[in-house]
Formats: C-alpha cells, sequence, structure tokens
C-alpha cells in the first residue's frame, strides 16, 4: 500500500471517530449544548482538525442524514423489486422515516433547519445530503410511467413537493408535539397528499 493510500484510510478512520463520537454527546447532552471542543476533546483531535472534516457542527448531521436516506433508497429499491406496488412502498419509506425521527427526535429538528438555512451555500449542501424527493421520485416513477400520476406537474415537483411537507410536518411534530404520533401525522399528511397527487379516474 502506497504512502498516500494510507493517508486516506487514515483519514477516513479518523473521520469516522470523530462523527460517531460526535453522534454519541448529541443523544447524550443534546445537540445545542454539546460543542465542536467538546467533540474535538472526546476524539482525540484539536479542534482545528475538527473544523477540517466538518466545517461546522451541523455538517455532522448531514452525514447522519445522509445515512438515513441511503437506508431508505435502499429499502424502496428492494421492496420494488420484489414487485411490490409503489404506493406501499411509498408507505413503507415513510413509515420508516417516521420511526427513525421518533427514535432521535432530538436530531431531526437542527438536521431540518439545515435545509432552511439563510446560507445559500449551506442550505444547498444539506439538500444535497438529504435527498429525500429522489426516494419519492424513485418509488411513484412506475406510476407516472403508467399514467397514474398528474401529468399538469412534473413527478420532479410532485416528489419535492411531497418531501417538503413530511419536513414541514416533521419538525412541527417535534417542536410541539401532538395527540397522534409522527406515524400517525406523516400516514394522515401522505394521505392528504396523494389524493391531489393520483389522477382521478373519470365516472
Amino acid at each position: 500500500m502506497d504512502s498516500s493510500s494510507l493517508r486516506e484510510r487514515q483519514k477516513e478512520r479518523r473521520r469516522a471517530r470523530i462523527y460517531n463520537v460526535a453522534i454519541d454527546l448529541f443523544k447524550q447532552g443534546g445537540f445545542q449544548t454539546t460543542t465542536a471542543t467538546d467533540i474535538a476533546r472526546a476524539s482525540n483531535v484539536s479542534r482545528g482538525t475538527f473544523f477540517n472534516y466538518y466545517p461546522y457542527k451541523e455538517a455532522v448531521l448531514l452525514d447522519y442524514g445522509s445515512e438515513v436516506m441511503d437506508r431508505l433508497r435502499e429499502l424502496a429499491e428492494r421492496r420494488l423489486s420484489e414487485g411490490a406496488a409503489p404506493l406501499t412502498v411509498l408507505y413503507e419509506v415513510w413509515d420508516a422515516l417516521a420511526d427513525e425521527n421518533t427514535r432521535e427526535r432530538d436530531l431531526f429538528p437542527p438536521l431540518a433547519y439545515e435545509v432552511m438555512n439563510p446560507n445559500p451555500e449551506r442550505a444547498r449542501t444539506a439538500y444535497q445530503a438529504l435527498p429525500l424527493s429522489k426516494v419519492i421520485e424513485l418509488i411513484l416513477r412506475p406510476l407516472h410511467q403508467d399514467g397514474r400520476v398528474r401529468t399538469d406537474l412534473s413527478l420532479q415537483r410532485i416528489s419535492n413537493l411531497i418531501a417538503d411537507t413530511y419536513l414541514m410536518v416533521a419538525l412541527r411534530w417535534s417542536a410541539y408535539g401532538t395527540e397522534r404520533s409522527l406515524h400517525e401525522e406523516m400516514r394522515l399528511a401522505l394521505s392528504l397528499l396523494l389524493e391531489g397527487a393520483l389522477r382521478r379516474e373519470s365516472r
């Protein structure tokens, strides 16, 4: 193994260590109260080294969110390949995401807020790290090809609207809570959205 490959592997291991330590600290002490200095100290690296890997604290959460999106995409691809109906798959992915957000209720708000960061570059980075709309688009594409989805809106726009709705409903639930579980809130929101997204059969 040449020296450059060794350095890259060392960097990957260091980044993974910082990430895992940071997520543990966020879960134990809360995202807001955990500082970059806390993470660096617990990871046995300097504060400057932390910022070399993560330019701001929220960037750690983008790695977490990206992992969640990868799992959702894998679930969607597997279920579609097994012949499951697209709408069934969409609800299964919706439920899986709601379950994840319920388990990690304290991590979701700062992650979601990053998508709406007033800094355009940070908002763009967050949007690219959390491609929920792409997963939804993958699931709905068979319905679009069969002509069962509205044609006055593009599939991309429909998928974006569904993903945006998830974001806002989950944020409100995380911040204020309701009598219903997030699982129930998200199913209600998705049902309402799909009534507008699916083409009505003529009678």
